[in-house]
């Protein structure tokens, strides 16, 4: 492994804040005595490619500049890997560098923290969920908040956050509880009708909405938040409690802890970090201390 790191850059995360924050990131960890390499992600496919190459050439450190997008594309180029994860939380979500206490929005914050972090040669051993074949580390939505995802990326207008609120909206005027089909560990499958079914390795998603708030990322296992049928009136007084994490007490909802979770719903979609994975049947699975991140503090 060498002492060189390697810069990931998303130039389109949170506006352009990714390709701007280059520069304090590059010139912060100069001036710890760290040698940068920086790459440029044409897309998120050869993003990912370039990440993978810097890890199989022993770069010292991968740091990622972006949002939970190419954060997590980081995660799948590390994961299993002696390689450390650097995240310099711009983009507009965040939820995976929140999760680890990282400075949010201050590129030259979260590059002394990596520098200070490879100096101490510690790096903090985290989880990481995998469904499908894939790595996350926030949470896999399915449900009502995937089927917004859904909406929206099918919606060519308007651009922007606008399009989610509008999606939302969309969503809620068809609410309906969805037929699930859930699994933890080796225990006996559950038939049971939800909004949405969350299982999280971190507990937020969406910008800081802890839909699964108690979800640690040491512990070894996957929490799982059901919020069972309900109608819009009851989903419109819940969903401000999202962002305190607090809406786990409300009686439509119900929680659990497993190593494994699968899950099955028709005509549902999966999605890990914000991107899809596909459609469900799914089987997510904790796997313990998977990626080595350079957080604040000692070890």
């Amino acid at each position: 492994m060498s002492g060189e790191v390697t810069l990931l850059i998303n130039p389109v995360a949170g506006r352009g804040r990714g390709r701007r924050a280059a520069e304090p990131v590059a010139g912060t960890l100069r001036e710890a005595g760290i040698a940068v390499r920086v790459l440029v992600g044409l897309d998120a496919d050869d993003a990912l490619a370039r990440a993978h190459e810097a890890v199989a050439a022993g770069t010292g450190a991968l740091v990622a500049l972006g949002g939970d997008g190419m954060s997590s594309l980081a995660l799948r180029a590390v994961a299993g890997t002696a390689t450390p994860l650097g995240l310099v939380g711009v983009g507009t979500g965040n939820d995976i560098a929140r999760a680890l206490g990282l400075p949010l929005r201050d590129p030259r914050a979260a590059a002394r923290v990596i520098a200070e972090a490879l100096k101490r040669g510690q790096p903090r051993a985290v989880d990481l969920g995998r469904a499908g074949g894939t790595w996350f580390g926030s949470v896999l939505a399915t449900g009502f908040d995937s089927r917004v995802n859904d909406r929206a990326n099918g919606m060519r207008w308007p651009r922007g956050g606008l399009r989610y609120d509008l999606a939302m909206v969309a969503e809620l005027a068809a609410l309906r509880p969805l037929p699930y089909r859930l699994r933890l560990d080796d225990g006996p499958w559950r038939e049971l009708d939800a909004t949405l079914v969350a299982v999280g390795n971190g507990p937020s998603y969406g910008g800081g909405m802890r839909i699964c708030a108690d979800a640690d990322l040491g512990d070894g296992l996957l929490d799982v938040t059901v919020v069972g049928p309900c109608r819009r009136s009851t989903l419109l007084r819940v969903f401000p409690r999202v962002y305190r994490g607090t809406h786990l007490s409300h009686p439509v909802v119900t929680t659990h802890r497993a190593r494994r979770v699968e899950l099955a719903s028709p005509g549902v979609t999966g999605y890990a970090d914000g991107e899809p994975l596909g459609p469900l049947p799914l089987v997510a699975e904790c796997v313990p201390g998977a990626v080595r991140v350079l957080t604040p503090g000692p070890a």
